[in-house]
């Protein structure tokens, strides 16, 4: 079992930055890759970022390239989300995920997700 905890969403205006952390503890593989998804109101949750265990491999949705960096501290089981020049489409609840594969989009992939963070972006 792996538990996977997100802290650092909350109340941004537009073009400012939040950096949501997501902290894993548990049985965690020797290497694994974490994903972000997100889901605003109404949506279905669609894939934002993921990275692998060395952090030499990144995924992005096209929606947030460019402006958010997904990045992890492997020391302390933690993997966070650079987000830069937000916009009120992206007001969401922004989940981490964790697969014992390469790091992909498919969230059926990820076989661990956290209870989510709530990120919203007033215009």
């Amino acid at each position: 079992q792996v538990h996977l905890v997100e802290s650092g969403g909350g109340l941004v205006q537009a073009g400012g930055s939040l950096s949501p952390s997501c902290s894993a503890s548990g049985r965690t593989a020797n290497r694994y890759s974490m994903g972000w998804f997100r889901q605003a109101p109404g949506k279905e949750r669609e894939f934002a970022a993921a990275i692998s265990w060395l952090g030499t491999v990144t995924v992005y949705s096209d929606a947030v390239k460019g402006r958010f960096t997904i990045a992890r501290d492997n020391a302390k089981n933690t993997v966070y989300l650079q987000m830069n020049s937000l916009k009120p489409e992206d007001t969401a609840v922004y989940y981490c995920a964790y697969t014992p594969r390469i790091p992909t989009q498919k969230q059926w992939d990820y076989d661990y997700w956290g209870q989510g963070t709530q990120v919203t972006v007033s215009s």
